[in-house]
């Protein structure tokens, strides 16, 4: 039996259906849906958690497994490869399977991904369990945008995005914080970053299994998994040329012009066994749409943004700044307060009247704003300006990244909700994972470059001075006061390069979301004579 209420409400657990009119069931009250959606916002916390609890231990981490500068990159592209190439999968068995049953799988590969990378010896071994933890953080990014579109309507879900939108707050601004802490605990250390987290999702299955109750259509399918091969692959290969080019071998060399090549032919590859497949991963109908395509590209610029604002503070706090990791954490907290609350209040403002495009469009612009401004640090910048530049960052945030997924959703139907919503989190998780490993790239080299031009000035006072070489990434404690500050300005502008680099991208997803047709958010959700779930 359907649960769709006029509404816009879906789920319920029968009481109020007994009252309703024949035909048409009753809405679920505030409270009702905040308990169905409150393991699905602990499963959402665990995710965000994974990924940011790890960012001011990364430096600590790297140093004890004996990694450099491409490792420390890889061990975020890894878990942000992960959940791109599966976040369509997802979301396409979210259209065929129980939703509750694979955000339960998600939780749980997860856990075992959290359980190993804890006990991990080597960067190698990291880097492996950080692809499991991808994977599972990839179906709860995916699942979460598609149970609360399944359960509530357009028009009502911008209140729900913006809770959604608070709980990644909380664990980004958690996160590091308690990473930092726990980092800098003697009988806890670095590995307790990765245990941290089951505890809590494990608590979420217990929750989801019951608190909630969703519709499921029960129909013979097809996954394709050809295709779900074919985009990974393309994706990975393209992520480890952006990674060694410049490094390992020439920009313009033959190893760039093979992967390159190969990543574009298997490309093509997807895009013709997804217009051929009976159950496509990303139905390329969806394209047609001119508010899901603009969403998608706004989305890809807006992962480049959003992770390089995240990835590489870590670095330039500890390494350019000099703070322990715990400190890294607490500088972050002005971005993820703007990031708080513009997600909140433009949740609520949208569920009250329907409208959504001017907050994406001052959410660009603010995100640009934002990195213009970091671009201009120093390793000796003022507190007040790094204040202001990250608050900035974070109100554009804020405004972008749930509203791009409600447009989206608002233009489909109940049996494309899952393929839509994972092909936005997609291009964001793509724009992401190839921002982080391009911009790894660009800082070891300029990082390298500002030392080496710092040495030469200091000349005959660098003389034994243990300047950091190769890869591997430098304890500034440890250096001489001279070649100390030539490392820590270094790091400085490095970090500054990128956030500089990461502008343009932002100014391209505000250039992008003009171009988008407001259309008002539906009051109500389409019938789809699904069975519920239990």
């Amino acid at each position: 039996m359907a649960t769709t209420t006029p509404s816009g409400v879906r789920g319920g657990d029968g009481r109020a259906e007994r009252d309703a009119r024949p035909g048409e069931d009753a809405p679920m009250t505030h409270r009702q849906i905040m308990e169905a959606l409150s393991g699905l916002l602990l499963g959402m916390f665990v995710a965000i958690l994974s990924s940011t609890i790890v960012s001011n231990a990364l430096p600590q981490i790297i140093g004890d497994l004996g990694g450099g500068q491409s490792a420390y990159t890889w061990v975020v592209t890894a878990a942000l490869l992960a959940m791109t190439a599966t976040t369509p999968l997802w979301g396409k068995l979210a259209d065929q399977f129980s939703k509750k049953l694979l955000v339960q799988i998600a939780l749980l590969i997860y856990v075992a991904g959290s359980v190993v990378a804890g006990l991990s010896q080597s960067t190698g071994m990291l880097i492996a369990c950080r692809v499991v933890q991808g994977i599972g953080v990839g179906g709860l990014t995916a699942l979460s945008q598609v149970i609360m579109a399944a359960m509530i309507s357009p028009r009502q879900r911008g209140r729900y995005s913006g809770y959604l939108g608070a709980v990644f707050a909380v664990a980004t601004v958690g996160g590091p914080l308690l990473g930092g802490v726990i980092t800098d605990t003697d009988w806890l250390g670095w590995r307790w970053c990765f245990y941290v987290g089951v505890p809590f999702a494990l608590i979420a299955l217990v929750v989801l299994q019951k608190t909630l109750k969703l519709p499921v259509t029960r129909r013979r399918v097809k996954v394709d998994w050809t295709g779900a091969f074919l985009i990974s692959a393309a994706v990975s290969l393209l992520l480890v040329w952006v990674t060694f080019a410049g490094n390992d071998y020439a920009w313009a060399s033959w190893q760039s012009a093979v992967m390159v090549g190969g990543a574009a032919a298997l490309g093509a590859g997807f895009l013709f066994i997804e217009s051929r497949a009976s159950e496509p991963i990303i139905p390329l109908r969806l394209f047609r749409n001119r508010t899901i395509t603009l969403a998608s590209v706004a989305s890809l610029f807006v992962g480049v943004a959003m992770f390089a604002g995240t990835v590489f503070f870590s670095q330039y706090f500890q390494l350019a700044r000099g703070l322990s990791p715990t400190m890294s954490g607490v500088m972050t907290i002005p971005m993820i307060a703007g990031l708080f609350l513009s997600s909140t209040v433009s949740g609520l403002v949208i569920t009250r009247t329907g409208r959504w495009k001017g907050w994406l469009v001052v959410g660009g612009a603010f995100t640009t704003a934002g990195l213009g401004l970091l671009g201009v640090i120093r390793h000796d910048t003022g507190n007040w300006y790094l204040g202001l530049s990250m608050a900035v960052l974070g109100l554009g945030l804020g405004m972008m990244m749930q509203n791009l997924v409600l447009c989206t959703q608002n233009q489909v139907s109940p049996e494309d909700l899952g393929a839509a919503s994972s092909v936005v989190v997609f291009f964001r998780s793509l724009g992401g994972a190839i921002g982080v490993s391009a911009l790894g790239a660009v800082l070891g080299t300029r990082v390298t470059h500002y030392v080496e031009d710092g040495m030469a000035e200091l000349g005959p006072r660098a003389a034994g001075g243990g300047a950091p070489a190769g890869d591997g990434l430098p304890d500034p404690s440890s250096l001489p006061e001279p070649v100390r500050a030539v490392v820590e300005s270094a790091y400085g502008h490095g970090v500054a390069d990128v956030f500089l680099y990461s502008a343009p991208f932002a100014l391209a997803a505000f250039l992008v979301t003009l171009f988008i047709k407001e259309v008002a958010l539906k009051s109500h959700t389409v019938r789809d004579g699904s069975a519920a779930e239990s």
